[in-house]
């Protein structure tokens, strides 16, 4: 009896220590999170590519038209929205729920200033002389308002889900036994994860984005 639950314990420690196990321990909050973000990933990497193709084919000289100023404002504004959310996790564990009412709020404005901010630059773009509708010699360009516009559709949505997870941690803030019951929630932790991942990845995807219209602009 020993030897075989010894057995047992053996192969679940095999199976737990496998990609495989790793991924049927995994929330399905969590798995639904991950296989979204890898279809957007997977959505962008399609569009870069028709962009770069589009951009190749056209034949006109980079540099003929500068980047709109707005975009390069906009991704210092994501990039400080990603340190405040990083700050969530260390909040969250310390049962700190007044600052992390702080911090995710200061990562919804920011949130906020960058798709203005976008706004701004997609009018500038006009104003350089790329508009959205075109021949087919601007084509590549209205791929930079196209890409653009739905990076900012992701972040709006990340943009409602922290509003929403605000909201809790809010409304939990203001009495002693919400708050506690709110903490130990193990579900709520993995709200935190989620949003914070996918936040970061919508970080790192403007980059990746604003980093490819730099040098084929």
């Amino acid at each position: 009896m020993n030897s075989e639950h010894e057995r047992k314990n053996q192969v679940g420690a095999r199976r737990g220590s496998s990609p495989l196990g790793r991924i049927e321990r995994l929330s399905p909050l969590l798995l639904a999170g991950y296989l979204a973000i890898l279809a957007i990933a997977i959505m962008f990497i399609m569009l870069v590519v028709a962009y770069v193709f589009t951009r190749l084919r056209s034949g006109v000289p980079t540099g003929l038209h500068p980047l709109p100023r707005y975009f390069s404002l906009s991704t210092i504004v994501l990039l400080l929205s990603s340190y405040t959310m990083a700050q969530a996790p260390r909040l969250y564990a310390a049962d700190d729920l007044r600052t992390l009412v702080r911090c995710l709020g200061a990562t919804l404005l920011l949130g906020c200033v960058f798709a203005g901010l976008q706004m701004l630059g997609w009018y500038e773009l006009t104003r350089n002389g790329v508009p959205f509708q075109g021949d087919t010699s601007s084509s590549s360009g209205q791929f930079i308002y196209l890409i653009s516009a739905l990076h900012v559709a992701h972040l709006l949505g990340g943009v409602l889900l922290l509003l929403a997870l605000l909201l809790r941690v809010s409304h939990a803030d203001r009495d002693a036994v919400r708050a506690l019951v709110f903490i130990r929630n193990p579900y709520h932790r993995r709200q935190l994860q989620l949003l914070g991942t996918y936040w970061h990845f919508i970080d790192v995807l403007w980059v990746a984005l604003f980093a490819v219209f730099l040098f084929l602009y």
